[in-house]
């Protein structure tokens, strides 16, 4: 049975209103009419806020929301969306996915302070990785019967929990994201949006190329054109990276049988084992 993108909050309509100042998108998984009946109405609502109180001085988070993502392709428990710059997103009703961000690596030399006082080099010193990667082995060995799968990212780590289903908004995943020392922003999006999620296709700009000047859905034919010619460049610019390679699976090797089909998309998706640069 396929679960409806709808249950992971990706509605199937959106329109927008807009006034010489203003543009309000609203959505709906019932109707088109539905979404601009919508749309409208937040747009007099807050042209009305405007009027009586001013321009707001603060703005809506990306994750307070729906994702304006079309649905790319239907899964069991699982969604392909494309995000607003142009990549493939997998998105999972409770496939773990855990994204844990890395700090950027130090110049080599130690800075000018180094070089002019004689402070001693430190070569040995654990990267950002091995000490991510050692707490998480360490977290793991205190939870038997768990599983990962660990990947690298060009930002960072990303694990996939292979044991088990999870519920986006448990307290038990509230508890893993918080003791992996998970990205709050990503932390919060899963909630939103009830489902996890991993990019599976590079992002633009590592690319050498710019993210899309339109977004879906499309006003009219001339912006999905324009898209469309965009998407073929993106193409092939990607062909030389990948988005994640993998590192290492540890603790339980059983693969839970649910997981298993999205291993393989993943996987496939992201050119994990292509020794590509990543982006």
């Amino acid at each position: 049975m396929l679960l409806h993108s709808a249950s992971m909050n990706f509605p199937k309509f959106w329109a927008k209103a807009s006034n010489e100042e203003l543009i309000c998108w609203r959505w709906s998984n019932a109707s088109l009419h539905e979404a601009q009946q919508l749309a409208n109405q937040a747009l007099q609502q807050l042209a009305d806020r405007v009027r009586v109180s001013g321009w707001p001085t603060q703005r809506y988070g990306y994750a307070n929301r729906p994702l304006r993502e079309p649905v790319l392709q239907e899964l069991t428990d699982a969604v392909v969306t494309r995000n607003a710059y142009g990549c493939h997103v997998l998105n999972t009703a409770r496939a773990l996915f855990v994204d844990i961000d890395l700090p950027e690596p130090k110049p080599a030399g130690g800075g000018l302070f180094k070089k002019l006082f004689g402070k001693p080099e430190r070569g040995n010193e654990p990267s950002p990785e091995s000490i991510a990667l050692a707490r998480i082995e360490t977290w793991t060995r205190g939870k038997p019967g768990w599983g990962w799968r660990i990947y690298r990212t060009k930002a960072g780590l990303r694990l996939l929990a292979t044991h088990a289903l999870f519920e986006p908004d448990a307290a038990e995943t509230d508890a893993v994201f918080e003791e992996l020392g998970s990205d709050p922003l990503y932390r919060r999006l899963c909630k939103a949006q009830k489902s996890f999620r991993a990019r599976l296709t590079p992002k633009p700009w590592r690319c050498g190329l710019r993210p899309p000047e339109v977004r879906w859905p499309w006003l009219d034919a001339k912006a999905e054109a324009k898209f469309q010619s965009w998407e073929k460049r993106y193409i092939e610019a990607s062909k030389n990276n990948a988005t994640c390679a993998l590192v290492r699976a540890i603790g339980n090797r059983e693969v839970h049988p649910n997981i298993a089909p999205l291993v393989s998309l993943h996987d496939e998706a992201t050119r994990v084992g292509a020794s590509l640069p990543l982006a």
